[in-house]
């Protein structure tokens, strides 16, 4: 067991934390859109991948398994050392939550992209994306 346990520790040691290919998909189709935005501002709370301060508004593009994406198939608990990544997962989950009523306290709107969004169907939601952010300067 303790080969398994190694394994996922040295996996796990080598997930970015921001700039993931993810992010950088993104950030690179909202640049090719006219989009200028401010990124890993830790100026603010949560540290937002994306700041489009145009609109007042911040992009956390989170993984489905560290920010435990609710019924997705990708936000999973290791079946070993359970009683480290439950503990773990709740309170990045909770960690989350107060970091975006922070930052709608200071009247930014908050937009989560999910891992699985992305690898699902990348453009239509990059079109919705573009929507959510567009979304207030229309009224």
């Amino acid at each position: 067991m303790k080969e398994k346990s190694d394994s996922r520790s040295h996996n796990m040691s080598h997930v970015k934390g921001k700039d993931t290919s993810i992010e950088l998909k993104v950030r690179k189709y909202l640049f090719c859109h006219g989009f200028r935005y401010r990124k890993n501002d830790r100026k603010l709370p949560g540290c937002p991948d994306i700041v489009l301060p145009k609109y007042r508004c911040v992009i956390f593009i989170n993984g489905c398994f560290w920010h435990h994406h609710y019924n997705c198939k990708y936000a999973t608990i290791p079946k070993t050392n359970k009683e480290y990544w439950i503990p773990k997962i709740e309170k990045n989950t909770l960690r989350d939550i107060e970091n975006y009523k922070k930052l709608e306290q200071l009247d930014y709107r908050v937009i989560i992209v999910w891992e699985c969004e992305i690898k699902s169907s990348f453009n239509a939601r990059m079109e919705y994306l573009i929507n959510e952010i567009k979304r207030d300067m229309n009224e």
